[in-house]
């Protein structure tokens, strides 16, 4: 079956009010509009011309929505997720956990009897969450680790006031070290090395690190006392153009921080949060499952086929641009068709639907090829 899809928009105080109403076409009412989510994710699971969910009608007969060869994989879950997300403020500095980390810690979660819609829960499932993120317009981020060489340029040319002992770990490689100490500290040692910071940035008066600066100044003027700050100063700040992409496997330090994209994760909602956020923190647990391997570029582009290759064991996210023609597009179980610009339409084997800019469409496992007709752009997101 090829299905329209009705999907929740979630109103998270950092999303943009305006990008995602203009992308649909709509009048905004003013409240921030952060993510719109397509799938199954039992918080937030899509709906079908039914009424049914696509989480109630996955759990009911799995085989004959994911088809078999998915329903055995993922043993019955939906295997990814797919949002528009809309930051017109920054997010929380995060990682996600890896499979064998998010087994372990929700185990331990559900042994020490937290409620899962708890504030104060690290692990809301035993699934990891590796994700993408496509920019739809130019897209503001921090990304991995920034070569410790990076860092220390960028510090010394600086030359915030008590940032000597930070400087020093990073020359002698000692990366997690520094991100420790730092993410570990409370507010009010936080404060001066932050203002210390944001002055040292407000007063440099050469060229380099264009970007840095200008997000480091209003990381410093929004979160004061945050060790979020600091941690941002050691990862790499990209501005995606449309249609470039990072990839963040597990363990991938984190922010973003203004843009329109297009993500796409493993079917979880596993976040390990370290600053630029008011929300639970376990600094201890984010550490124990980040990488500390520098990331010398983050920015994935597709091919030329429009594929992203990432490797992702869960999801498969192929880009596809329409100028009044058509392309097949092969798929291996359940799969969401979303327009992003034009129109585009989404043709299985006895249905069809019109998708305009943010709208979306199901196609079951069991469909088989499914092909794209019209004018304009859509990605489509397969099982692996």
């Amino acid at each position: 079956m090829v299905v329209p899809l009705q999907n929740t928009i979630r109103d998270y105080a950092w999303g943009s009010p305006t990008a995602l109403p203009e992308l649909l076409g709509v009048q905004p009412d003013g409240k921030p509009q952060a993510e719109m989510w397509m799938g199954a994710h039992e918080s937030a699971p899509s709906v079908l011309p039914s009424g049914d969910s696509l989480f109630d009608v996955v759990s009911a007969d799995p085989a004959a929505v994911l088809g078999e060869e998915t329903t055995e994989r993922f043993e019955g879950r939906f295997p990814f997720l797919a949002k528009l997300l809309a930051a017109g403020q920054p997010l929380s500095i995060q990682a996600h956990p890896s499979l064998e980390q998010a087994i372990d810690g929700y185990a331990r979660d559900e042994a020490d009897g937290i409620p899962r819609d708890a504030a104060d829960r690290n692990y809301k499932d035993a699934w990891p969450k590796p994700e993408i993120l496509i920019a739809l317009e130019p897209f503001d981020a921090l990304v991995g680790f920034r070569p410790l060489e990076s860092t220390v340029a960028l510090l010394d040319a600086l030359g915030p006031a008590g940032f000597g002992e930070l400087t020093d770990l990073l020359r002698n490689g000692k990366l997690r070290e520094a991100f420790t100490d730092f993410m570990s500290r409370d507010r009010d040692a936080i404060r001066p090395l932050v203002a210390a910071l944001g002055f040292a940035i407000d007063t440099y008066t050469g060229d380099a690190f264009a970007l840095e600066r200008e997000t480091m100044s209003r990381l410093c003027a929004d979160f004061p006392d945050d060790p979020g700050v600091l941690a941002a100063l050691l990862l790499n700040r990209v501005r995606l153009q449309r249609f470039d992409a990072v990839y963040l496997p597990a363990g991938n330090v984190h922010a973003y921080l203004r843009g329109l994209g297009f993500e796409v994760m493993a079917n979880s909602d596993n976040v390990l949060r370290g600053g630029l956020t008011r929300k639970h923190i376990d600094v201890p647990e984010l550490v124990s499952v980040v990488d500390f391997e520098p990331l010398a570029d983050p920015v994935l582009t597709a091919t030329a086929d429009g594929i992203y290759e990432t490797g992702c064991p869960y999801f498969a996210v192929r880009r596809v641009d329409l100028d009044g023609g058509e392309q097949t597009v092969e798929g291996v179980g359940p799969r969401i068709v979303c327009c992003v610009a034009g129109t585009v339409d989404a043709v299985g084997k006895e249905s069809a639907e019109s998708l305009s800019a943010g709208q979306s469409a199901f196609v079951s496992g069991t469909e088989g090829p499914c092909t794209l007709r019209g004018s304009g752009t859509a990605f489509v997101v397969s099982a692996r």
